[in-house]
């Protein structure tokens, strides 16, 4: 099949998946004899493994280690789960982080009166920082 419909059937941009061959996070589909990518359907599977791992917010390098895994059948299950529970923990980082953050603006807009006046403590941390 072609790129537009491997495309399509992956869920992906084509032009996704032509940065995906370039990089080589999979493998580049045969050429036809007109030169058109061919895709089979183990590289849909492949290029689906790939948006489902991306969906879940893995980077291309941990992208790249999965496929790998998935690809040798002698893995150990535990170097998948090691993959996964740092990707959580990134995640839980990045929660923290924007329960900060909205801590922070939650507070600044109850400071706020909210009214006619210029007077915008929103503004003034922006402009000043903390007040201390």
């Amino acid at each position: 099949m072609n790129i537009s419909e491997a495309a399509a059937r992956a869920e992906l941009p084509p032009k996704t998946i032509r940065y995906y061959e370039e990089i080589g996070l999979v493998k580049p589909a045969r050429r036809r004899a007109n030169g058109y990518r061919d895709y089979s359907e183990r590289d849909i599977h492949t290029l689906c493994f790939v948006a489902r791992a991306r969906g879940l917010g893995f980077p291309v390098e941990e992208c790249r280690a999965l496929v790998a895994l998935y690809g040798d059948t002698t893995r150990k299950s535990g170097d998948v789960k090691d993959i996964a529970l740092r990707r959580i923990a990134e995640i839980d980082g990045k929660i923290r982080e924007l329960e900060s953050i909205r801590a922070t603006l939650h507070e600044l807009a109850v400071k706020c009166h909210g009214d006619d006046r210029p007077d915008c403590p929103i503004l003034n941390e922006f402009a000043d920082g903390p007040e201390a």
